[in-house]
């Protein structure tokens, strides 16, 4: 069962009287969480039969003790246990969960993790029940959630902005979700989102960020690699080599992995791109313009590069330096 299914039963008052979320991926428990707490009762009710536990600091019969109450002025209550991986003989709710008060609903969020399916309590949660296990969305999967997610909230975002976006950001879908919100509640009238847009409220340079560093490397454009870097230099804080050769290893490893497959169509091929058919469009130039050996000595140099980053076989020489050689080696 997805978030939005059991969001969507209890519009419809259909609950059963656990919800265990779990997972790696905190955004869709904490949406679930947060229209338990706020939405399930109304305000008048939620006053006398909303009970919030917080695993660290939660004694597992105390909140035993809250879901065994009866619901007061209304049909029923919502016990909420919060961040209950870190809660002490959690094991210990297992009677309760065995036996539970059809007028309680016990929604329990246990993040960062699943529990082991060969456990009692799992066992028992799935019985009467409900699990829901919360995974990380993949790379490539992240340019389509963005425009999903766009569209729902009403707006659009070009294919630019949407990569800019998610280079920046990655998979950490509650960060994504807020930079987006803070960038539409300055939109004013418009609908449209632009790189303009992630610049001035995500605060990346649309001109100078590792996209476009990788665009430079791909054109084997030196005179822009080199202002970027100089970019860099002068803002360090801006992206340091760390964060950045991450970035350009996965692109020349994706390129790496089209040079294997028998079909190099954009279609074949846009799945390790985002699925963004222009992504895979510029990345099939890029290919053509180094070729395997190119592709290959990239990936090479820039194992290279990061051990001197950490100072194996370089010692004293800046960022700047070291990416400067860098892009040097491989487009040479």
């Amino acid at each position: 069962m997805s978030a939005e299914k059991i969001i969507g039963d209890w519009k419809k008052n259909i609950f059963k009287p656990l919800y265990w979320l779990e997972g790696e991926e905190d955004y869709y428990i904490d949406l679930v969480m947060n229209y338990a707490e706020h939405k399930i009762l109304n305000e008048s009710e939620a006053g006398f039969n909303l009970s919030v536990f917080y695993g660290k600091d939660a004694v597992w019969s105390d909140v035993v003790n809250a879901c065994m109450r009866y619901p007061m002025f209304a049909d029923k209550q919502v016990v909420l246990l919060k961040e209950a991986q870190q809660m002490k003989d959690i094991e210990r709710l297992d009677a309760y969960i065995e036996n539970p008060l059809a007028s309680t609903i016990f929604v329990v969020s246990y993040k960062e993790k699943a529990l082991d399916k060969r456990t009692k309590l799992y066992k028992t949660i799935k019985k009467d029940g409900e699990v829901f296990t919360s995974e990380k969305i993949r790379d490539y999967k992240m340019v389509e959630w963005v425009k999903d997610y766009i569209g729902q909230q009403q707006f659009e975002m070009n294919p630019k902005a949407i990569a800019l976006l998610v280079e920046f950001v990655g998979n950490d879908l509650s960060r994504v979700t807020n930079e987006i919100e803070k960038i539409t509640v300055n939109l004013g009238s418009r609908k449209t989102i632009t790189e303009d847009d992630i610049e001035k409220y995500v605060g990346i340079s649309k001109e100078y960020n590792a996209f476009e560093l990788q665009n430079a490397l791909s054109s084997k454009d030196l005179a822009k690699a080199i202002r970027i870097i100089q970019y860099y230099e002068s803002n360090p804080k801006a992206a340091p080599i760390q964060l950045v050769l991450p970035s350009l290893y996965g692109f020349f490893s994706k390129l790496y992995s089209v040079c294997g497959m028998v079909d190099k169509s954009e279609g074949a091929i846009k799945h390790l791109f985002y699925n963004n058919p222009y992504a895979a469009k510029e990345a099939l130039a890029t290919l053509r313009l180094y070729g395997y050996e190119g592709v290959e000595k990239a990936l090479l140099v820039l194992h290279e590069y990061n051990l001197k980053s950490i100072g194996i076989n370089s010692t004293n020489v800046s960022d700047g330096s070291l990416m400067k050689e860098m892009v040097v080696k491989i487009m040479r």
